[in-house]
């Protein structure tokens, strides 16, 4: 992430603030090549060895406290106004701007309900409440799941435009993987294509490699985050591959179905046909019901319905999770109101959100049918970021 979409978060963390009514987050870290906060990359764009405390306030505020031999690091990227330097104790210094500061509320880095928001680890959280013992601060620290749930689902002009070029350049990589599936290839060599493309042209990958791309023929294939076999692709087959690429710091998501004609067909099999409709019915139905203020089980449910009701079984994972710097990203997603997902299903979709559409279903006899595309929630809606995939896109052998 360039240092100017790092200045440009932070202010966005301070409005975040004002809104929430949250007087002080404070991301408390150390030794960040070991063991990272997730939000580090957004807010601080930098790693940090000693103790070090990264301090948003609500009244615009923004200070560093970290080690001596690291304050020069901090002073030259100019994304914090303050950078006060320590060499034997964190605690004084981080005592004393506290006391200045009196905060009503400190949000901390740890959540029931968002990985995303769960950076400070055991240790850590121990270290500053006995730091803080005695204050009266101790008595008003808060979660910061949801500042940082919205600094990373709401994205700027800046990230949105990356995420485009991101998903163009993702589409470009599944338009040439048309042009190479034949009967005879295994999974593993269509992803081994991909890879060499997405190599090639200097990329990441959105996730690791094991299962990036995921590539899936025929029927009855492997789970949907398996990695790709040495089965073949056979006429009759429907293909699908999930990938996406690691763009300037920010990620791709995308899922496209392909169907190889078998000997003597021009188009595909009524069954065949018809799944792939009600995945692409059902993503549309999704998209033009989405907006801000709903809730992500809302919309799962409107899928997963609308595919039941056709006689398919429900898919067996949510409808759609956030894309930003990370592939699965954000807090609120498109879940159904199970369990595992604590409260992610329920909490109401923002303007500027990006979230990924992604049903699957069987066809009996061929394989899987599933499509994903990326919208991008817009005041009254949504756009698709990604050129919606429409039709079946027929192999011919």
């Amino acid at each position: 992430m360039s240092l100017e979409i790092i200045k440009e978060k932070v202010s966005q963390a301070v409005d975040i603030l004002k809104e929430k009514n949250i007087d002080m987050w404070v991301t408390f870290v150390r030794e960040t090549k070991v063991s990272k906060d997730p939000i580090m990359d957004m807010i601080v764009g930098d790693h940090s060895t000693w103790q070090s405390a990264f301090i948003i306030n609500k009244d615009g505020d923004t200070t560093a406290i970290v080690g001596d031999m690291e304050l020069e690091n901090f002073v030259k990227s100019g994304v914090y106004k303050n950078i006060i330097g320590y060499l034997k104790s964190f605690k004084e210094p981080f005592i004393e701007y506290v006391k200045k500061k009196n905060p009503q509320t400190v949000a901390i880095n740890y959540s029931v309900n968002s990985v995303l928001a769960d950076g400070l680890t055991h240790g850590m959280f121990t270290l500053m409440m006995e730091y803080l013992k005695g204050t009266g601060y101790e008595n008003k620290i808060v979660s910061s799941e949801a500042i940082i749930s919205a600094l990373r689902g709401r994205k700027s002009d800046k990230e949105l435009t990356i995420m485009k070029e991101a998903v163009d350049e993702t589409l470009k990589i599944f338009d040439a993987v048309t042009n190479y599936i034949k009967p005879g290839l295994s999974e593993k060599d269509i992803a081994d294509y991909v890879l060499k493309i997405t190599k090639g042209k200097g990329f990441g990958l959105a996730w690791d490699e094991e299962t990036c791309p995921a590539v899936f023929t025929g029927p009855n294939p492997s789970n949907p985050h398996s990695g790709p076999t040495d089965r073949k692709i056979e006429k009759g087959h429907l293909v699908n591959m999930d990938f996406g690429i690691k763009y300037k710091g920010y990620c791709s998501d995308l899922q496209r179905t392909w169907y190889v004609l078998n000997d003597g067909e021009t188009k595909a099999p009524a069954a065949v046909q018809r799944g792939f409709d009600i995945i692409r019915d059902a993503i549309q139905k999704v998209a033009d019901a989405i907006k801000p203020g709903i809730t992500g089980v809302e919309m799962d449910d409107i899928a997963r319905n609308y595919i039941t009701e056709n006689g398919y079984p429900e898919y067996p994972h949510g409808l759609g999770h956030q894309v930003g710097k990370e592939v699965h990203d954000g807090g609120a997603g498109l879940f159904p109101r199970w369990e595992k997902y604590g409260n992610t299903p329920f909490l109401k979709l923002e303007e500027h959100q990006v979230f990924t559409i992604e049903p699957r279903l069987p066809v009996e006899g061929y394989g899987v049918s599933t499509i994903e595309e990326e919208v991008y929630i817009t005041k009254t809606g949504c756009e698709f970021i990604s050129n919606p995939q429409k039709e079946l896109i027929l192999i011919k052998p």
